[in-house]
């Protein structure tokens, strides 16, 4: 066990404490240290190691990234006084000005996967999208019941929601994209599909009511949400009772490209990962399993998980 006074001195320096205030607010790569901090990247990574050994900071691999936060498990007297360190210096200049430029790094991750969206919006159909095969799809309908109300988070032109809408008492897409919700309104306008409608939205924090849905669907979309737990807590809070949550997406690869080919933020998921985000939302009879697997390199892997609201 580690004295008050070793944690004491790990906080005393400055570069560490502003650190360690940024990854208080969200998970971040050495490189969004770096322009939130404006200081080298040797710098930075050498304070992340001193972190690390004091046990405050945890990494994460995610292909050739890491990713850094607050430890999960510091022990509650070591919490208690990072709390109070953080709290001590919150209205330091320096503090006050990293936390603006954190703002803009944050902004600038849902930029790029926004101009990504707004480049290929009207041809998604047509483009190759990883994890998008027949197969997969085929799984996915089975899960599908009409006549009901549907929210798809994160639905992009809403292809399947279109198919839905024909049968579905009422269909929601919600997507970040401004340019995806023109062009998916356009589409429901064309097909006469009064009953599909186009909300722009965070899939994290959604404008839609408790419980106004009986099924949530989260199709190839949760690779690039910020926060992927956050938005299938998300869509528990939106299902009604006995409602269910149908996601599908990528297998966890180490194709690194996807990021600027595809704007991914995440690298697929282990199903167990999955698993575990669903039953911390609340969601029982959770089932996630490998329906399809491209013949093709990087040979993508389709997930199929999901899981019902408690009645």
């Amino acid at each position: 066990m580690k004295h008050a006074w070793d944690i004491l001195k790990t906080l005393a320096d400055p570069t560490r404490l502003r650190i360690l205030n940024l990854l208080s607010r969200d998970e971040l790569s050495v490189a969004e240290l770096q322009d939130a901090l404006g200081m080298a990247q040797s710098r930075i990574s050498s304070q992340l190691a001193v972190l690390r050994q004091s046990e405050l900071v945890a990494d994460r691999r995610e292909g050739k990234k890491s990713f850094y936060s607050i430890a999960p498990d510091i022990p509650p007297h070591e919490f208690n006084l990072l709390e109070a360190a953080l709290s001590a210096a919150a209205s330091t200049p320096e503090i006050m000005e990293d936390k603006e430029n954190l703002d803009l790094v944050i902004a600038k991750r849902r930029q790029r996967a926004e101009e990504y969206f707004n480049l290929i919006a009207g041809r998604l159909g047509k483009n190759y999208c990883p994890g998008r095969s027949w197969e997969g799809i085929g799984h996915f309908l089975l899960y599908l019941v009409p006549h009901i109300r549907i929210v798809d988070l994160g639905a992009g032109e809403g292809l399947i929601s279109q198919l839905l809408a024909r049968r579905a008492e009422h269909v929601y897409c919600v997507d970040s994209s401004t340019r995806m919700v023109e062009v998916g309104t356009e589409l429901a306008k064309t097909n006469k599909l009064d009953n599909l409608e186009y909300i722009l939205g965070d899939i994290e924090k959604t404008p839609l009511q408790n419980e106004s849905v009986h099924l949530a669907l989260l199709s190839q979309a949760l690779h690039h949400a910020l926060h992927p737990e956050r938005a299938i807590a998300e869509a528990f809070r939106l299902l009604k009772p006995g409602g269910r949550l149908v996601i599908i997406d990528l297998k966890e690869h180490t194709f690194e490209k996807a990021r600027e080919l595809y704007a991914d933020h995440w690298l697929g998921f282990a199903e167990n990962k999955l698993h575990s985000w669903m039953k911390d939302a609340g969601f029982e009879s959770v089932e996630v399993t490998a329906v399809a697997k491209e013949s093709k390199e990087p040979q993508f892997e389709t997930l199929l998980a999901s899981g019902i609201k408690p009645s």
